[in-house]
């Protein structure tokens, strides 16, 4: 079963001549499923190949117009998934979409710092770039009924939106399927980089980091906690961000005295190797954490949908000295927007310094009864 991507509807409508359309996403979310369907309907003829092979690898580094026509061929679509393994990848994409008139690129990539910093500069104005999560909501629901969606709830929060995981009915593939992306996948990007070698230290930031969803994060604790430097915490949180583990919130604030802004926040781009992270995927009942997890839930799922539908905002968190607070607040429209997400509440005010501050902003709070209006409408 094919559950329909909403980012092959903008794939389609942004791959053109002369462009790049470089596609981010963590490994097994789906690129190359999404490709694949991509080019079900492509009518042209098309090349398809992998950073990862070394004969690909020789032409596509190569830097010379003559080989870069000839490996193109007749082809008017070139397609490199994993194009941050080839080593030039942007200035060869260049020349190609430079010299060789109507081609179409796609590029994909399973971390964002290699294929960036390799394709940002020399694809200057000729780079169109999408990102990929784990399923989100508002495509799956395509596929269900409310009823269906309500009963799944559970399972998104305990097992995440991983394609394979969607589609498994039974939890303990799911469990064993979620450890191996742990064990196997979830570091390689950033362990392949010069100067990382502590994947155990790793692990144990991001086992940190899951008992501290919706809490602000203090590098010197996690530095003193893990025996390293304030600097190498601060790095190896930009990488984890970078390899699609991680989400960060920054505080909101407009010079109030009362507001904090100094640290961060940090949510897991899935719930389920958060769970399998530190190995927890008792049923809700059993729990002391489902607040945490509708929060990363909610904010991941929100961020997703920002993402396909092509809205434009800036989120934060929003804290007082005081402990008033809000989960989420989004800057968009000339306006702002505050959301408090609870598991169990069904009423809730905004806080009163909130409302003294920004008056003119609006507040929601996100439960169980709305959250699909708040995740899943486009």
């Amino acid at each position: 079963m094919y559950i329909v991507q909403k980012q092959l509807d903008n794939l389609r409508a942004l791959v053109q001549p002369g462009k790049v359309v470089v596609l981010y996403g963590a490994r097994r979310t789906g690129k190359t499923t999404l490709l694949r369907e991509f080019l079900k309907t492509e009518t042209e003829p098309f090349l398809l190949v992998s950073g990862e092979d070394i004969a690909v690898q020789g032409y596509l580094a190569s830097q010379s117009v003559e080989k870069l026509t000839a490996f193109v061929g007749r082809n008017r679509l070139l397609v490199v998934d994993e194009a941050q393994k080839v080593a030039q990848i942007g200035l060869n994409l260049k020349l190609i979409v430079d010299h060789i008139p109507e081609i179409r690129v796609i590029a994909t990539g399973s971390s964002s710092f290699d294929l960036a910093r390799s394709v940002g500069e020399p694809l200057t104005g000729r780079k169109i770039t999408l990102k990929l999560f784990p399923l989100a909501q508002m495509e799956i629901g395509r596929s269900e009924q409310r009823h269906q969606t309500d009963a799944h709830l559970e399972s998104r929060l305990i097992y995440g939106s991983y394609p394979e995981v969607v589609l498994t009915p039974d939890n303990r593939a799911r469990e064993r399927y979620l450890k191996e992306i742990v064990a196997s996948y979830l570091y390689k990007d950033i362990l392949e980089l010069d100067g990382i070698r502590h994947s155990a230290k790793i692990s144990r930031l991001l086992q940190l980091l899951a008992f501290q969803i919706g809490k602000e994060v203090s590098y010197t604790e996690l530095a003193t906690a893990l025996g390293m430097s304030k600097n190498t915490v601060d790095r190896y949180l930009d990488l984890l961000e970078k390899a699609f583990v991680l989400h960060k919130l920054s505080g909101f604030s407009r010079n109030l005295r009362s507001e904090i802004t100094k640290n961060c926040r940090y949510y897991f781009l899935d719930t389920g190797i958060r769970n399998a992270l530190i190995n927890n995927f008792n049923p809700l009942q059993l729990r002391n954490d489902v607040g945490e997890l509708w929060e990363n839930y909610l904010v991941l799922e929100r961020l997703k949908r920002q993402e396909y539908i092509g809205e434009s905002a800036n989120s934060y968190f929003w804290r007082t000295y005081r402990q008033q607070e809000l989960d989420l607040v989004e800057e968009r429209e000339g306006r702002l927007f505050g959301y408090e997400m609870k598991w169990g509440k069904t009423r809730a005010k905004p806080p009163t310094e909130w409302q003294a501050a920004y008056p003119e902003a609006a507040f929601t709070l996100v439960n169980q009864e709305n959250y699909l209006e708040f995740i899943g409408a486009e």
